[in-house]
């Protein structure tokens, strides 16, 4: 009887042996299977999230995940050659903001609050990325869309993902989209807010977002962080339309209007000549003689929305960095092709005010004239979606219009 029972024993702590050995190796196959993705996943978290569960998240996962080369420490060779061929990364991590003191500010006094802190912070350039979506310039892209929006306007950008920012191949040409952000400007709202803009990133993964406030003054670091990422990832994007989530654009339009000999150089749209800075403090736009003495603005282009091509976009950035922000992005970027002695070309067909000026006309709610736009400003999320429907139905449009 004791021999049987050493026998089953022994026979147990065998076969429980083995059974230990095949649950080592199962988990062992998994760390190595799922390594690669979670520090993909790690990446794509800022650790300057304003989410406490995002920066979590990330420490958990840098804890589960083997030290880099731990599984190939042998083959070093292998490991630099894979290194060199990784894509560039976005290499902001802490955003130098100190305080700007003016010794002389006899010319602040009595300017808004909001003014005076851009001036004393414009020198903050770059921030670190919240969300970002490299793989969107991953492969020649033809045509990528870029739209400024601010977290609470989700109707907008719904908007227009289901008209003309919707993701598409046509003809072979690749139509990419992303909405552009800071974060919420709103402080006792912004936790809320980050969650629902990073719930819709997961459902449409088409969001770049940067850790500074979303105000009107900080458009222009929207416009240069933007170019500074797209001169890290998009080196085969042939063409860029900029534009709000307020305005109507004909896709089809845009794409027989490029389909022409290339244009290098390309920046189009609804140019302002001879522009003035405005001086009436109580202006939206108001820029003081201090900070703008000239009489005009050099030629530029209404940011409602505008085209230009994929290596001058690459030029701006390199040529924004010589100059100082300023807190009106459409002007801005006049002052960098102005300094590449670049002049941007108008188009009648990019509408950054309206059909007409007259905001009640009912000309501004003509589908025919929207039919031969390229751009108009600005529409509402339902006016964009029965305009959309509208042109493309089987509308009569046989009689010349011409727009007063």
């Amino acid at each position: 009887m004791g021999n049987i029972l050493m026998k089953m024993y022994f026979r147990g702590k065998k076969q429980f042996k083995i059974v230990f050995v095949i649950f080592v190796l199962v988990i062992t196959l998994a760390i190595l299977h799922r390594s690669n993705y979670i520090n993909l996943e790690s990446r794509s978290i800022s650790r300057r999230s304003s989410s406490l569960q995002a920066r979590e998240a990330v420490n958990f996962l840098s804890f589960i995940t083997p030290v880099d080369n731990f599984w190939n420490s042998g083959n070093k060779e292998t490991i630099a050659t894979a290194t060199k061929k990784e894509a560039k990364q976005w290499d902001v991590t802490a955003a130098n903001c100190t305080l700007t003191k003016f010794t002389r500010n006899e010319w602040l006094n009595g300017l808004e609050r909001n003014f005076e802190q851009f001036l004393r912070y414009r020198h903050c350039r770059y921030f670190p990325i919240i969300l970002n979506h490299p793989e969107k310039c991953s492969s020649d892209v033809y045509l990528l869309i870029i739209v400024k929006s601010i977290i609470t306007q989700y109707d907008r950008r719904e908007a227009i993902r289901k008209t003309w920012g919707k993701e598409m191949d046509f003809n072979g040409k690749q139509i990419k989209t992303l909405f552009l952000f800071g974060t919420s400007s709103i402080e006792n709202e912004r936790f809320h807010h980050q969650k629902l803009l990073e719930y819709e990133n997961i459902i449409y993964k088409d969001i770049l977002q940067w850790d500074f406030m979303d105000t009107f003054f900080n458009l222009t670091l929207k416009e240069v962080n933007f170019l500074k990422w797209f001169s890290t990832y998009c080196k085969n994007v042939q063409y860029i339309f900029k534009g709000d989530d307020d305005v109507f654009v004909s896709t089809e339009n845009v794409l027989e209007f490029l389909n022409a000999p290339n244009f290098q150089n390309l920046f189009v749209g609804d140019v302002l000549y001879k522009a003035k800075p405005i001086r009436k403090k109580e202006n939206k736009y108001y820029i003081p003689e201090g900070l703008y003495n000239k009489t005009y603005y050099p030629p530029y282009v209404g940011g409602g929305g505008f085209l230009m091509a994929g290596s001058l976009a690459r030029r701006l950035y390199v040529v924004s960095e010589s100059l100082e922000l300023y807190p009106i992005d459409d002007v801005f970027l006049g002052m960098c092709l102005e300094r590449l002695r670049i002049t941007p070309v108008h188009h009648c067909g990019f509408k950054t005010f309206g059909l007409v000026k007259n905001k009640n006309s009912k000309m501004n709610k003509e589908p025919c004239f929207y039919k031969s736009m390229l751009v108009v400003h600005k529409l509402l999320p339902a006016e964009l979606l029965e305009m959309w429907k509208l042109i493309h139905s089987s509308i009569n449009c046989s009689k010349k219009m011409k727009i007063p």
